[in-house]
C-alpha cells in the first residue's frame, strides 16, 4: 500500500511540475515595461557576496548567539 501511495504522490509532483513549467512564459520577460529602468549587473564576486557569504554569516552569528545563550543558561542552574 505504500508504494500506491508514493507513485501517486510521485505522480501528483511530477503533474504539478508540468504544468507550472508549461503555464509560466519566460518570453514575457524579454518585454520591457514602461519605467522599467534596470541598474548594473553585479560582478561574480558581488553575487557570491550577497547570495553565499552573507547567509553563512549570518547564520553564524545567530547559531553563535544561541549557543552563547544557551551555554550561560546551563551554567547558571549548575551553579
Amino acid at each position: 500500500m505504500d508504494k500506491k501511495n508514493a507513485l501517486r504522490a510521485g505522480a501528483l509532483a511530477a503533474g504539478t511540475t508540468l504544468m507550472m513549467l508549461l503555464m509560466s512564459s519566460p518570453a514575457l520577460a524579454l518585454t520591457r515595461d514602461d519605467g522599467d529602468d534596470p541598474g548594473k549587473g553585479l560582478s561574480v564576486a558581488a553575487t557570491l557576496g550577497l547570495f553565499v557569504a552573507t547567509p553563512i554569516v549570518l547564520f553564524l552569528i545567530i547559531a553563535g548567539l544561541v549557543m552563547v545563550t544557551d551555554k550561560t543558561r546551563k551554567q547558571a542552574k549548575q551553579g
